[in-house]
């Protein structure tokens, strides 16, 4: 437990980050620790080389600035570098932001998350590895306590987090300062109209956020090394800790990091004493460790919850308005014709692109489902796919014959998406966000990551698939490969997934579903079952993510717990977003965007190379340009392009006062 003291206050700092920006714009900042992550990482580089490597695409990589950078110069390097971050996010991203939908506010930080993962993995040669550091921050020294013996750079980073959240609660509760940042939150205009300005205010304390996240990721590499993936994960953990503080306490969640940080370390060391027999062998230890901020994050939300939204609850702008499907069976006939005339005529490559953007859509329709729908951010889509593709290679292996086996695992990854759903009875917004990706972790690391289930570092195949005696299996020699075979029996499921949600949205149930997203109180005293409207909308969409998850296993020669990444489904949400995450076409769209989708891939091969590096670069931009500028997406725009044209009403128009008129009836 004291070894984990380290990790602890990392948690800790990361999380009084977090309470940082939301008290101060009610954000929560999914890539608070990759922002970290990158300042570390260029840290390390100008202090080994004296490097400054940029973060803008554009702008040269790297600038050659001091040929012996001292440690005082480093240091000081770092905290510049992250107070300008963290000023540069609050002023372009989350201050035009600031009145907007919950979810623009998630997909702009998930565009922020997307954007500094890649571009620290693209920008320094030992992303994806330790960083090699020659030159610790702080002593390594081992102190005996009780006869233990830890790191002294454990112990220094508890005391220093304590020094900074006593700090943090004089400044809040003791100065001017403290009282503007407080009184900005609650009422934007009463402050204004009080002489305070809260762009600075926000700025201030955004710049303060990034300078926690930027040194607590430095001082933990000697202890738990670096690297873009996993670092950024840290995130979930220090929700937890924020969460448990009510996002507004800064002693409780830097006493709730440490605790989180020593009691993983706890699980760690019982799992490799040779002793230990309580803990499974196909059970992963990482799991376990993410188990314990998991459970946290759930308790704290279903304690700090209600099934409705009180009076007092902050009014956000509305979701994107969601356009009625009009001319099903004809869309249907004719995308469906084409699609099938591209199987049978396209190469290799663009066929395989092609079944790569069908299946993907499955996926991207689920989101479009629970949050386009019904208003619930949902971050954990790709986590019940994974579960749904390990199972579904489980029961046929087995001799569970093809549909059979793909039943039996959608009704799988249904009963998690349930389980998973039950928080979304008593939070919202982004706390129902933050509760979804902290399962989503804990799906892929102890579910996932199960060597039962997965089959190890190997990964498991499914077996060919037969349906009624015909071969759908999608490999075959040489140019035949991706046999358009696969791909019609995905289509064929994928155009019966749209008739379906596309049913529901014209029915009662559809319109029950938009009342839910537009005002929970008001459908409630309407007589809608709130709570069963949310729950449906959760099971079908995780029905949806589970046929993405089975033939994804029957699309891929090998599945292995790479293949469902927690990453993954945070962007299958943004690239939702970004195409339209409230109507079908958005859906559609989203799966055509898909990384080696039939665009991307079309583009590739204009250009006359391969895919690129900066995908995901790109992507998180235009992630964020979406979220301030055109939030209903690109269809969206379509829409409105299209009835301008024509000189009539925008179909939005019409579909918001339909959904009250119809909602009440």
């Amino acid at each position: 437990m004291l070894a984990g003291l380290g990790g602890g206050a990392v948690i800790a700092s990361l999380a009084l980050g977090l309470v940082l920006t939301w008290r101060t714009s009610r954000v929560v900042n999914f890539a608070h620790a990759a922002m970290g992550t990158y300042v570390a990482y260029a840290y390390f580089e100008f202090r080994n080389t004296g490097d400054v490597v940029l973060p803008v695409l554009g702008l040269p990589d790297r600038v050659h600035l001091l040929p012996t950078p001292t440690l005082a110069a480093a240091l000081v390097f770092a905290l510049i570098l992250s107070a300008v971050l963290g000023l540069a996010v609050y002023w372009l991203v989350f201050r035009p932001l600031r009145s907007a939908h919950a979810l623009a506010r998630v997909v702009a930080s998930l565009g922020l998350y997307l954007y500094f993962q890649e571009i620290t993995r693209l920008r320094f040669p030992t992303a994806g590895a330790t960083a090699v550091v020659r030159f610790p921050v702080l002593p390594e020294d081992t102190v005996r306590i009780f006869g233990t013996g830890v790191s002294a750079n454990r112990l220094i980073l508890a005391g220093l987090v304590l020094a900074v959240t006593l700090l943090l609660t004089l400044v809040f509760h003791r100065t001017r300062f403290g009282l503007a940042t407080r009184a900005a939150a609650v009422n934007e205009k009463g402050a204004v109209l009080s002489g305070i300005s809260p762009d600075r205010v926000g700025a201030v304390n955004w710049m303060v956020a990034s300078v926690l996240a930027g040194f607590a990721v430095i001082l933990i590499e000697p202890i738990a090394g670096l690297d873009p993936a996993t670092t950024s994960l840290l995130v979930v953990p220090a929700l937890a800790a924020a969460l448990l503080g009510g996002l507004v306490s800064f002693g409780i969640t830097a006493a709730a990091g440490l605790l989180i940080g020593m009691v993983q370390s706890l699980i760690l060391g019982y799992a490799v004493r040779p002793d230990t027999t309580w803990i499974p062998e196909w059970v992963p230890v990482t799991g376990l460790q993410q188990a314990v901020p998991v459970i946290l994050v759930l308790a704290a939300l279903a304690w700090r919850g209600d099934p409705l939204p009180t009076r007092s609850a902050l009014v956000e702008k509305p979701l994107p308005p969601s356009p009625t499907p009009r001319r099903v069976g004809l869309w249907s006939a004719v995308l469906g014709g084409a699609t099938v005339a591209g199987l049978y005529t396209f190469e290799a490559d663009l066929r395989q692109a092609l079944i790569v953007s069908l299946v993907y859509t499955l996926l991207t329709l689920s989101t479009v489902v629970v949050t386009g729908y019904v208003g619930q951010i949902s971050l954990a889509q790709m986590a019940f796919a994974g579960v749904a593709g390990f199972v579904a290679i489980e029961v046929a292996d087995n001799g569970l014959p093809f549909p059979l086996a793909v039943l039996v695992s959608v009704l799988v990854a249904t009963g998690v998406g349930l389980a998973v759903g039950v928080p979304a009875l008593r939070v919202r917004g982004m706390s129902l966000a933050v509760a979804t990706m902290a399962s989503a972790v804990a799906l892929e690391q102890l579910v996932i990551g199960s060597s039962a289930l997965s089959g190890g570092v190997g990964g498991r195949s499914a077996p060919r698939p037969y349906l009624f005696g015909i071969d759908v299996g999608i490999s075959a020699p040489g140019a035949d490969n991706f046999r358009p075979a696969f791909g019609i029996t995905v289509l064929l499921v994928l155009v019966a997934a749209c008739a379906v949600v596309a049913n529901l949205r014209r029915n009662p149930t559809g319109l029950r579903w938009l009342a839910v997203r537009a005002n929970e109180r008001a459908a409630a005293a309407a007589g809608i079952d709130v709570a069963r409207a949310k729950l449906g909308a959760f099971g079908l969409a995780s029905a949806l993510a589970g046929l993405y998850g089975c033939f994804t296993a029957y699309a891929t020669s090998t599945l292995s717990t790479t293949s469902f990444l927690v990453i993954g489904g945070l962007v299958a949400v943004a690239m939702t977003y970004l195409a339209g995450v409230s109507s079908i076409s958005g859906a559609i769209l989203a799966g055509l965007l898909a990384q080696a989708g039939l665009i991307t891939t079309l583009q590739s091969s204009w250009g006359g190379g391969e895919p690129s590096d900066y995908v995901y670069v790109t992507s998180g931009l235009a992630l964020v340009v979406v979220a301030i500028v055109a939030p209903e997406g690109l269809t969206g725009l379509a829409r409105r392009s299209v009835a301008r044209l024509f000189d009539r009403p925008a179909p939005e128009a019409a579909v918001i006062g339909g959904e009250v008129s119809d909602a009440a009836a």
